[in-house]
């Protein structure tokens, strides 16, 4: 008898001890169809490698093309979410967990989870890329679907100064020298192409 009178309670305590230890999953974009692209620092460090041929290649003949494949661009970010505090939420988690950044169709497709508490959701953020009229990238968000969670405050300056970094970061000093011309994204690669001033 006494076994039954504190069974009920201990039960419900359990179940709401676990509940409190787990996510709940609230939505969002749907991106299980795209085939996952691994994450390694090689591929990242690779960009640096790839800008630097390009750059070498290019003091012959004056113009810069190099190529970023989608496990370059999706190593990078996903690294950089981990280090860059701009990137990050408030308890120092990533503002996007597992990104996965698919070139596709003109535009840069970035994908992940967001947690918020208890509730995690899929994101998908659209990206348009192209030149402005002082030969530097022009990026504008086309869409941002952070499931039923609002998009965090200075999304927009976040991901727009995270690949601006990126752009500068990578080309180093030589980044002042370069006006780029076309930024063509197709079939998981996106292309640069500029001259060297």
């Amino acid at each position: 008898m006494k076994q039954t009178k504190y069974a009920y309670p201990i039960f419900l305590i359990t179940l709401i001890l676990t509940s409190l230890a787990c996510t709940i999953f609230v939505g969002g974009p749907d991106f299980s169809t795209l085939t996952p692209i691994p994450v390694s620092v090689e591929a990242a460090e690779s960009i640096k490698a790839e800008i630097k041929r390009a750059f070498e290649a290019g003091l012959t003949t004056g113009v810069v093309t190099f190529n970023i494949t989608e496990p370059q661009i999706t190593s990078y970010l996903a690294l950089r979410l981990q280090t860059d505090q701009a990137l990050q939420q408030s308890d120092k988690t990533p503002l996007i967990s597992d990104p996965q950044v698919y070139l596709r169709d003109g535009q840069m497709q970035i994908y992940g989870k967001t947690k918020q508490g208890m509730f995690t959701a899929n994101i998908g953020i659209i990206v348009s890329m192209g030149v402005d009229e002082n030969g530097e990238p022009k990026i504008e968000i086309v869409s941002a679907d952070f499931g039923p969670f609002p998009a965090p405050e200075g999304l927009k300056n976040a991901l727009t100064a995270m690949v601006r970094e990126a752009y500068t970061g990578s080309l180093g000093p030589v980044a002042t020298g370069l006006r780029i011309e076309t930024i063509a994204i197709a079939n998981g690669v996106m292309t640069v192409s500029g001259r060297i001033r």
